[in-house]
């Protein structure tokens, strides 16, 4: 199963790989351990400054790569995994700061965060097992980036202004989300990420039947 990993996905992985765009995209990476570190030290202002600029340099490498023809294979894997362990990170800091506040409904509420947190898990499986078939992972179509927009801006709303947790809502409390908004817009996310992650499952059958088909195709020569 793994015999091709170290070979034909692997091959020319790296060419072209010293890209701007790249670079942006591993700045991503060293921002999310940035990120947990201000948010566990209760330095919000600080901690939704270094989301900002992540969600900056998550745009900024999609136009440059496009603007200048700096596409890389690199990239292409670069790209989502920034995406994915930034979510994680997101929703499991979220989800021990509510599981141990002092609310009941948000700890009862906090569980929802672990969603987020399988359906990222699963991807990775998922897009692990494709690479190891030689077959690359379906790329974001428009469920999948409405979804992703929907987590960061829920995300980013609440640590700015959820109950127990607002970074603005420190310097006035009266600006505050509701708990029931909160709850409802985070629901929201989850049903959107749900949609985008179902989105992905005709493309990634149908990559997984060509593969077979080919199989058999190449055991009958």
């Amino acid at each position: 199963m793994f015999k091709n990993l170290g070979g034909v996905v692997l091959k020319g992985l790296f060419k072209g790989s010293l890209t701007v765009p790249n670079l942006l995209s591993v700045i991503r990476i060293i921002l999310v351990p940035v990120f947990a570190v201000l948010f566990y030290k209760d330095y919000l202002g600080w901690a939704v400054f270094a989301l900002f600029l992540s969600g900056l340099s998550d745009f900024l490498d999609g136009k440059i790569a496009r603007r200048f023809n700096q596409v890389s294979e690199l990239g292409k894997v670069l790209d989502p995994v920034a995406d994915k362990i930034t979510q994680i990170t997101i929703a499991v800091l979220l989800f021990v700061f509510f599981r141990n506040g002092s609310a009941p409904s948000l700890k009862a509420f906090s569980w929802v965060f672990l969603f987020f947190i399988f359906k990222e898990f699963l991807m990775v499986l998922i897009g692990g097992i494709m690479l190891a078939y030689n077959l690359r992972p379906a790329a974001a179509e428009i469920y999948g980036k409405a979804g992703t927009f929907a987590f960061y801006f829920v995300m980013i709303l609440i640590i700015c202004f959820g109950p127990e947790i607002g970074a603005v809502t420190r310097f006035n409390e009266k600006l505050v989300l509701p708990e029931p908004v909160m709850m409802a817009l985070v629901v929201i996310a989850a049903v959107m990420t749900l949609v985008a992650f179902l989105s992905y499952i005709p493309d990634t059958l149908r990559k997984f039947k060509g593969r077979a088909a080919q199989k058999k195709a190449d055991i009958k020569e």
